[in-house]
């Protein structure tokens, strides 16, 4: 249950803002109302005895630490039948993912005084008795303060070595490019986990990119490339050290936290040592943030809370540092200078307004009068109102989750009722219409309340419902074999691209309507699933961390593992698998732009592969049968705008550019290839109705399979095994 802002958590903490949930639990910031300084509270959702048991004998062993890059436990509880609370000093400041992204590739020199700041802290948990493992290491688990000192923080799967037993209080995680090899699946892991984290850390912040995925290293399908291929201003003793923490054996890399940061500052042209002491270490401090708003005070100022700014940690006093001297701004002199780089600005913009949107850019020269050489025109087509709203995701931040293996919760009886029926599954004599079955399941709202229908795209008998549920369902997709299908519950269908679900989930049905089954244990906002080819995973956007990522359920094991780590405010939806199972084309939210992206199966790789600019969303994208083009669907930045099509070949993805693609004249999105390849069926709309409809895959008139009066979405073909 997540807490909502102005809660009172165990009489004493009042609850300020929700800084990361994820299927285990959340993280909170929070006002000790005892001591008046804020917190943060880590929540674990597992409340069963052999849970509270472990949660209790580590709790008590992280309030026992005391170390300057670490921040204190200062309490532990549990609540019957709600959670794990675990809290510990709330560090101000911006953590290192956020300045990566803020000033691109770190120093050298500050990404030295990082590592060997995470070294001390590392070889103090792992010197512990027992010792502790952090597991989670990653820019995002890095913070620097105001005053440039750096932590080492989110314990909230660490674990506790006693001998040869492990414990943990939370299910293991992988963040895809941080995580050791041994960290997948149920292999062992040790203190040299965590250096393997620290040195990927450490690669993403001085080459700007995440490295090559470990599990992918460790069953030769890639290799490391080395650091200085990325970043050639890197010395040679640096790159050096970050790759043998990497190194995918742990026997290769350093074996403690002290060798490794020696090796650091063997690497260091200044004087970094600082005679041993630990918590020396600091960087540039982040930017002043804005002035603060007034701050929460309790229940009575709910409903008027904003976000704020958090207060400064409270340090230990025998840690206490002399803060770093802050620059003043000068006022009243540098007008011409503003004057003189806002003039650069607007020539840089209009540079890359012509680049990154050349049509609407010549359009805008012909009004003006200029004449420009004729290209490609930009489609325009006619506005069409939209009739959902999009909600707004909560920005906030968690790293990637593998959930435990928990029994499904009792199903939903269907609203509407059914008679399964033998002809759900015919056998092909003759090929049918883009082959397969020839038919396509789709949401539809004829009933009143959203539900799964099965229809032939010959249009010789009426749609076949398959399934619904007392809130509604709709996003099919099919499994491999054409027998079942994942959809989401609760859902109500619009016309709107940009839409969230909250309070939806993942469901999956056999194609005559039986086996109803909820995937994951707790609703957390699930949406826009996608049926693996190899039948084994479902790829899903969810907000269960605070805004739109994209995730994977295994459902051999039941885990569940996040695959998008972005910024929040930004997003990722809209995962389509390729045809081979080996890629997953998405749609990622940057600067505010819809943008088209693809990744591996295991989320390495992260490429923009359109560059559409900044007149245009880019949305929905699909494969061809072939695995060679991605087309997807775009619509107008500004005002409202009906879609059209787009490609890209998959080959051109370093170049970003895509061409016009079949009709623009006609709204046509949510587009899926037919078994054969020959044929395309998407959503669309004729004479002021949503519809469901039919196209050749080279382009040519369209046909029209469904024509009720009510909302007709979400087309998906049946495919054959």
């Amino acid at each position: 249950m997540t807490l909502e802002r102005g809660n009172l958590l165990h009489k004493r903490y009042r609850i300020v803002e929700i800084l990361g949930q994820g299927g285990m639990g959340a993280v909170y910031r929070a006002v000790d109302e005892n001591l008046g300084v804020d917190v943060a509270v880590k929540e674990n959702l597992f409340t069963t005895d052999e849970y509270a048991r472990q949660f209790r004998l580590e709790a008590v062993i992280l309030a026992n630490l005391r170390h300057p890059n670490l921040p204190r436990v200062t309490d532990h509880f549990v609540i019957a039948d709600q959670g794990q609370y675990l809290v510990m000093d709330y560090i101000e400041g911006e953590d290192l993912r956020q300045r990566m992204e803020r000033i691109g590739v770190l120093p050298e020199e500050d990404v030295i005084a990082i590592g060997a700041a995470m070294c001390d802290a590392l070889a103090y948990l792992h010197s512990r008795k027992p010792p502790i493992l952090h597991r989670d290491l990653k820019p995002g688990n890095v913070k620097i303060t105001p005053e440039g000192y750096i932590y080492l923080v989110d314990f909230g799967l660490a674990k506790v070595v006693q001998g040869s037993q492990v414990t943990t209080t939370g299910a293991r995680a992988m963040t895809p490019g941080y995580s050791p090899p041994e960290q997948y699946g149920t292999a062992r892991t040790d203190p040299r986990s965590d250096i393997y984290s620290l040195g990927a850390t450490l690669y993403a912040a001085i080459s700007g990119v995440i490295p090559e995925d470990a599990l992918a290293r460790a069953m030769d399908n890639t290799q490391l490339t080395p650091l200085r291929k990325r970043n050639s201003k890197v010395s040679r003793r640096l790159s050096a050290a970050i790759e043998k923490a990497m190194e995918v054996l742990p026997e290769d890399r350093y074996q403690n936290g002290e060798a490794f940061k020696q090796a650091l500052l063997a690497a260091s042209n200044k004087n970094l040592n600082l005679d041993g002491v630990t918590g020396s270490f600091s960087v540039e401090p982040p930017p002043e943030p804005a002035e603060p708003e007034d701050e929460f005070t309790g229940p009575a100022a709910e409903e008027d809370l904003e976000p704020q700014m958090p207060p400064r940690a409270v340090e230990m006093p025998s840690q206490a540092r002399t803060p770093a001297k802050s620059k003043k701004r000068r006022k009243g002199s540098g007008c011409l200078l503003a004057l003189l780089i806002l003039a650069i600005l607007g020539i840089l913009g209009v540079l890359a307004f012509s680049y990154f949107a050349p049509g609407t850019f010549n359009e805008w020269l012909s009004m003006a009068g200029v004449p420009v050489f004729a290209s490609t025109p930009t489609p325009s087509p006619t506005p069409t109102p939209l009739l959902a709203v999009q909600a707004s995701p909560t920005p906030t931040e968690t790293g990637a989750i593998v959930m435990p293996t928990d029994p499904p919760l009792p199903t939903e009886t269907p609203l509407p009722t059914r008679t399964p029926s033998p002809t759900l599954t015919p056998t092909p004599t003759v090929t049918p219409l883009g082959g397969g079955y020839g038919q396509f399941a789709f949401a539809s709202a004829r009933t009143g309340v959203a539900a799964i229908y099965l229809n032939s795209v010959d249009g010789n008998s009426p749609p076949k419902l398959i399934v619904g549920m007392p809130e509604g369902a709709c996003q099919p997709s099919w499994s491999p074999d054409g027998e079942r299908l994942v959809f989401v519950s609760p859902c109500t269908l619009a016309q709107d691209p940009y839409a969230i679900y909250p309070n939806s989930t993942l469901y999956t049905v056999n194609v005559d309507g039986t086996g109803v089954e909820q995937l994951l244990p707790e609703p957390g906002g699930d949406f826009e699933p996608a049926w693996s080819p190899d039948g084994e995973r479902i790829a899903f956007t969810s907000i269960r961390s605070g805004h739109e990522e994209i995730y994977i359920y295994n459902l051999k094991d039941s885990s569940l593992t996040r695959l998008t780590d972005t910024r929040p405010g930004e997003g990722a939806r809209y995962p389509a698998w390729s045809p081979l199972g080996n890629q997953l084309a998405y749609s990622m939210k940057r600067f505010g732009i819809f943008q088209i992206w693809a990744m591996t199966d295991l989320g390495t790789v992260q490429q923009q592969i359109v560059r559409s600019g900044t007149d245009f969303h880019d949305l929905m994208p699909a494969w061809t049968r072939d695995s060679e083009t991605v087309v997807f669907s775009q619509r107008r930045v500004e005002g409202v705008s009906r879609p059209w099509l787009r490609a890209i070949p998959y080959a051109d993805r370093e170049a970003g550019l895509s061409s016009p693609y079949w009709q623009r004249d006609l709204p046509i999105t949510d587009i899926e290839f037919s078994p054969d390849g020959l044929w395309i069926i998407s959503e669309g709309q004729e004479d002021g109705n949503y519809d469901i409809f039919l196209m050749p895959a080279g382009g040519g008139d369209r046909i029209r399979l469904t024509r009720d009066p009510m909302i007709d979405m979400d087309p998906t073909w049946r495919p054959v095994p």
